[in-house]
């Protein structure tokens, strides 16, 4: 190992940087897990003055609260529909791309289609109020011209599963398009030029040839986003429902619900626990869909 190293010296010296980045980002910030089994006083310390250890007992706050199934059930809900629908648009998207001909449409398509990634949720948060508000909203005056009742979105928490997937596909399915792209463009043409020989139409290409050789990639990124399927799109969800109660229901996720209990608390122990909570979770997610994944078709699995 020595000597594969003092021989290739510069092209690991190439990977000092990110090693280093991985560390102090990744690795150091670990130590703050500890926050989760003391109750935690900014004066006192972490270590120096020795906060209280309390155990499990920062844990009690979220396992202890009649809302936390609810909460949990809408997490691993609105994410689900966040993956399953990226990851279906996102390949249905570069399938279509990479069979258009004309390369000047496709630059533009991708072009206008990874512009929204680029935004904020807050400015999306904007264009919501605009298309769903009940009074000046896009979608209202056109159900009113149309003689139908206007629908009050922001009072309907049922509606909003719906809205959050559209808008979560709007922004980010042209960073994911590209993805497949990229793996698009890795494929050996002969292939195709091959079936095209033997009779197969555009379709059958796609569904004997195209389809196969993603899977590989689908299921990387199947396996990556279930790591973190335990995580809330704070950024997303606060940015469009804020402090609306009347959207909880089904709107309301772990990490807005430690925000509300982290702001009205200013308990960092307990915001820490259920963060440890997350993690864990979805540790144990990843191992056990990249374990299925290696039964099924090892090549296919993460590590």
């Amino acid at each position: 190992m020595l000597h594969e190293i003092a021989k290739n010296r510069y092209l690991y010296l190439l990977t000092v940087p990110g090693i280093v980045f991985l560390i102090v980002f990744n690795y150091l910030p670990m130590v703050g897990l500890y926050l989760s089994f003391v109750d935690y006083n900014p004066m006192a310390g972490l270590y120096g003055m020795k906060s209280e250890f309390v155990g499990l007992s920062n844990f009690e706050f979220f396992f202890g609260s009649g809302d936390w199934v609810a909460i949990t059930f809408n997490t691993l809900y609105l994410n689900a529909l966040f993956i399953v629908t990226g990851l279906a648009v996102q390949m249905f998207m570069a399938i279509g791309l990479n069979e258009v001909a004309g390369n000047r449409f496709k630059k533009l398509a991708q072009s206008f289609m990874f512009l929204p990634n680029f935004l904020s949720w807050t400015v999306v948060s904007i264009f919501s109020i605009a298309v769903f508000s009940t009074d000046t909203g896009v979608v209202n005056a056109v159900l009113t011209a149309l003689g139908l009742e206007p629908i009050n979105f922001y009072q309907d928490a049922s509606k909003w599963p719906l809205i959050l997937v559209l808008l979560k596909l709007w922004k980010g399915v042209g960073f994911g398009t590209v993805i497949y792209l990229a793996t698009l463009a890795g494929m050996d043409q002969e292939m195709f030029e091959a079936a095209k020989i033997d009779g197969a139409s555009r379709f059958q290409s796609i569904l004997y040839l195209t389809l196969p050789m993603l899977k590989t990639t689908t299921i990387l990124l199947l396996i990556l986003s279930v790591g973190g399927i335990f995580y809330g799109d704070f950024g997303m969800i606060f940015a469009l429902i804020g402090d609306n109660p009347l959207l909880r229901p089904t709107t309301d996720v772990i990490d807005t619900y430690v925000y509300r209990a982290l702001r009205m608390n200013n308990d960092i122990g307990m915001s820490s626990a259920v963060g440890l909570f997350q993690a864990f979770v979805g540790f144990i997610l990843v191992v056990s869909v990249n374990g299925i994944t290696r039964k099924i078709e090892k090549d296919s699995a993460l590590f």
